[in-house]
């Protein structure tokens, strides 16, 4: 199942890039946001530690060469010098050593959040114009940034609803400040692990 996931994100990727080759960031942001949900349904199919963190692994080691010799355009094709993709495979690699299976609600929390609130905020800040400023070379926009809080923020509560227990709603307010706070500092792509890992890591720790 995870898969057949897998594959028909990529194949989505694919025929982005195909069909609108002018917004390089689409395919890329497919992938990034498709990847999300294996977590919750590695968790769902009760995925051991010892499958999931080796897959984990290879996925981020396929992804640094790819990186490195653009062998899947779709996923790393883009204008701006980014090693996010590789941060993003690390970082889900590292929650899945620090807390799978015993805690993969704090891996669900933070994968999730850099899948969707940070996917969306950046295709929302690059398709919509506002007002916008940059940092460290990144260009970061109100609307992205709000997207970042607010997408955030429900990630967290529908995730609070469906786990017991889960961190009340001040600390997941404090989490998701974190996150868009985070995802400012994205020189490099660094985000993709930063984001992710804290946000699993407050989960964990602000969990009553």
């Amino acid at each position: 199942m995870i898969a057949a996931w897998l594959a028909c994100v990529l194949g989505m990727a694919v025929v982005a890039r195909r069909l609108w080759p002018e917004r390089r960031e689409l395919s890329r942001k497919i992938v990034h946001i498709g990847t999300g949900p294996v977590v919750p349904l590695a968790w769902w199919l009760g995925i051991t530690a010892a499958v999931a963190i080796p897959i984990a692994l290879l996925v981020t080691l396929v992804a640094l060469i790819n990186h490195r010799w653009r062998l899947l355009p779709a996923v790393e094709d883009i204008e701006r010098h980014s090693y996010g993709t590789v941060a993003y495979g690390l970082s889900i690699s590292v929650l899945l050593i620090a807390f799978w299976p015993d805690h993969a609600d704090a891996v669900c929390a933070g994968v999730l959040v850099m899948a969707c609130a940070d996917g969306l905020a950046g295709l929302i800040g690059r398709g919509i114009p506002s007002a916008s400023w940059r940092l460290w070379g990144q260009r970061k926009s109100i609307l992205g940034t709000l997207t970042m809080a607010l997408v955030s923020l429900l990630v967290l509560i529908v995730l609070a609803a469906l786990t017991s227990p889960s961190p009340p709603l001040t600390s997941l307010l404090i989490i998701a400040g974190l996150a868009t706070v985070l995802e400012q500092l994205s020189w490099w792509g660094i985000d993709n692990f930063s984001v992710p890992v804290t946000v699993a890591i407050c989960w964990w720790s602000l969990n009553p």
